[in-house]
């Protein structure tokens, strides 16, 4: 009895097309990791001089370089808080209304103005801050600093301005609400429909089915969202600069004019007349930053693969 084996298989042949596309996809993936680590080595190459420097040698420092960028870090992280506390559940609300709620010319409408929305120059929401919404506001900071001034964030003195840490929060949080719409309303339309038809012939309503359905399809889609929005509000310059009145403090009140400033807005700020380690030590609280935000995206990336076998990645 003879034993036949079967026939190597034979490669696919590639094409000069096939080649040309899988080296510029393999190019352009790697020039992402190239630089990365490009500006990785510029910000501590050029952070080291700004870690060690003292007030005798870089004279936007009070004592030393932790003591400066203390603060700064501070604002940064509490701004972003605030606007994505803000800005997350809006856009989730949004995001549903558009995808399962609202008639389709509507929706086809309201998508178009959300990613016209994201598409403003920040430099606009600033002056938007700073012209409208601060001497809009602060008339609201007045009363509940009177009527609500035992709550520890209302309370202290209030800024005649409007121009406080939650007027650039709110800021941040008008810009980052588009983006964070955005992606959520393309996952809330891919949630299955067989699963959504499934929990509506249950006798669920249309918001059970939502809970039910689209929500848990959605979580890891959720975080993905807010970690971008909270990136961006992270590394906001411009709206920052312009609408918050800076003090360099750490301090949780809300309403008043001493106010921490957030890393972006203090080096675009004084980095024009920076000069010698000045310049070492504004790089090297930009180094800080990059960290913060490195973080910030790790952590997203972890809650997102815990969360996958829930969703729609499988």
């Amino acid at each position: 009895m003879t034993s036949t084996t079967a026939p190597a298989p034979e490669k696919p042949k590639q094409r000069p097309g096939d080649r040309v596309f899988s080296g510029t996809a393999l190019f352009a993936g790697s020039m992402i990791l190239v630089t990365l680590a490009a500006v990785t080595i510029f910000l501590v190459l050029q952070s080291l001089p700004g870690f060690t420097a003292t007030s005798e040698n870089a004279s936007i420092l009070q004592s030393n370089f932790w003591a400066y960028v203390g603060p700064l870090a501070f604002g940064t992280i509490w701004a972003s808080i605030l606007a994505l506390i803000m800005a997350v559940p809006l856009s989730v609300c949004v995001a549903l209304f558009i995808s399962h709620y609202a008639p389709r010319r509507l929706a086809q409408g309201l998508g178009y103005l959300v990613d016209l929305l994201a598409a403003v120059p920040s430099v606009v929401f600033g002056l938007w801050g700073i012209l409208v919404l601060a001497p809009a506001i602060q008339p609201v900071y007045a009363w509940l600093n009177t009527n609500a001034g035992w709550f520890p964030l209302f309370s202290g003195t209030v800024s005649a301005t409007g121009r406080t840490i939650l007027t650039a929060a709110v800021v941040l949080a008008v810009m980052i609400t588009p983006i964070i719409t955005a992606i959520c309303r393309e996952i809330f339309l891919q949630t299955p429909v067989l699963h959504e038809e499934a929990a509506l012939a249950l006798g669920a309503t249309r918001w059970e089915m939502i809970r039910m359905a689209v929500f848990p399809f959605g979580r890891s889609g959720i975080v993905s969202a807010s970690m971008l929005g909270l990136g961006r509000a992270l590394g906001e310059t411009m709206a920052v600069a312009l609408v918050l009145s800076a003090s360099g403090v750490i301090s949780l009140q809300l309403f008043t004019a001493e106010n921490p400033s957030t890393i972006p807005a203090n080096i675009a700020l004084t980095f024009p007349e920076a000069y010698g380690f000045n310049v070492n030590v504004l790089i090297a609280t930009g180094l800080v930053l990059f960290i913060v935000t490195f973080a910030v995206n790790a952590l997203a990336r972890y809650i997102v693969s815990r969360r996958k076998e829930f969703s729609g990645a499988n």
